[in-house]
């Protein structure tokens, strides 16, 4: 068994993290709450998405019983992710106001 050297990471800028998909924004350029407000608009419409089809297929307009599943779990997934994201930010924000200064 041999072990493999690990090369050194090399240091980022900011501009470099910026341009990433998904990552995190860079604290001031503001691309972070307009994020979550996006994430909170896409939860929304799947949400209501999900009602809508429910009360298709509850008055038999509804084709294929499949789409409602779907778009329930899905909406579901969104919902617990979301909650999820949130209780972690309460944590850290009452891990912050715990801190002396």
């Amino acid at each position: 068994m041999s072990i493999l050297p690990v090369a050194p990471v090399s240091p980022t800028s900011p501009s470099q993290v910026a341009g990433l998909q998904g990552a995190a924004a860079v604290p001031g350029s503001g691309t972070a709450f307009a994020s979550v407000a996006s994430s909170v608009d896409s939860l929304q419409q799947a949400q209501a998405t999900s009602s809508s089809l429910a009360v298709a297929a509850v008055t038999g307009d509804l084709q294929d019983v499949h789409t409602y599943t779907i778009a329930a779990a899905k909406a579901a997934t969104q919902l617990e992710l979301t909650a999820a994201l949130r209780n972690q930010a309460v944590s850290a924000f009452q891990e912050i106001m715990r801190m002396t200064v």
